[in-house]
């Protein structure tokens, strides 16, 4: 059978492979850096240069870049601010709820309540062995940061001592989301003995309302009624709400 013209075409025209110049193929293999990189630096300059002019979502920003490295943080933090409202109530959420926002995982979350807690340890140094009734702007913060975003109530004591100075500050009672157990006798017995002289009284609604009820204001003035007799003033009893606190002294419930 004679030769096709493709096949002679195949023999005049052979397909000579054509060698690539080394500039064609030449790529540059480096990895392109990530675009928040350049971010992360800018952001920390300004930092540095004065944190009260960052808004709250860079501040949780520059705060988990350490805690997760390699991703751009931004989205991170604004989704948190979305859930909970502010950096308070961030700091203030459970793990359980932290790790419901996308990028959050285990290890994250309990970073953040670390940090959390060395906060709240900081603020109780403020007003510990210190005569709390001149630093009351201390003592409302310390509580408002140990207590204000708690899920469910909580019955706090703050122990003085003759010269009316922090000598103990302890949770007596956890209750449901709305109402705490309370014995007053136990409230007393355990100021005597901390040899406390004057206590404050501290204690949450989650609901965020800091209004005290029927029961709040009979319930303190049970304690005082028990404690009075054995030389233990109560001083105040502070009610803390997410946006605010009311004293039962400010008032003029007691």
């Amino acid at each position: 059978m004679g030769k096709t013209s493709d096949e002679d075409e195949r023999i005049f025209f052979p397909e000579i492979p054509i060698k690539p110049s080394a500039k064609a193929h030449s790529v540059d293999k480096s990895p392109e850096k990530p675009h928040y990189l350049g971010h992360r630096d800018r952001l920390r300059q300004r930092f540095a240069a004065g944190s009260d002019a960052l808004p709250d979502y860079e501040l949780l920003e520059l705060l988990l870049f350490r805690l997760i490295p390699r991703a751009d943080t931004k989205p991170v933090a604004k989704a948190l601010l979305a859930r909970f409202g502010t950096l308070a109530e961030v700091l203030g959420a459970p793990v359980a709820r932290l790790e419901e926002v996308s990028g959050i995982g285990p290890a994250v979350a309990l970073d953040l309540k670390i940090v959390a807690a060395a906060a709240q340890r900081a603020a109780r140094s403020e007003i510990k062995g210190r005569e709390v009734l001149s630093s009351w702007t201390q003592v409302l913060g310390y509580c408002r940061s140990v207590m204000a975003f708690e899920e469910r109530e909580q019955f706090r004591i703050l122990f003085l001592d003759k010269k009316n100075a922090l000598i103990a500050d302890e949770v007596q009672q956890v209750g449901t989301v709305d109402h705490t157990p309370v014995y007053p006798r136990e409230v007393v017995k355990r100021a005597l003995e901390l040899s406390a002289t004057a206590i404050i009284l501290a204690h949450n609604h989650p609901s965020g309302d800091p209004t005290p009820s029927r029961a709040d204001i009979e319930m303190t003035k049970l304690v005082i009624e028990t404690a009075k007799p054995l030389g233990i003033a109560v001083h105040d009893h502070i009610i803390i709400g997410k946006k605010g606190h009311a004293s039962m002294k400010g008032l003029l419930l007691i």
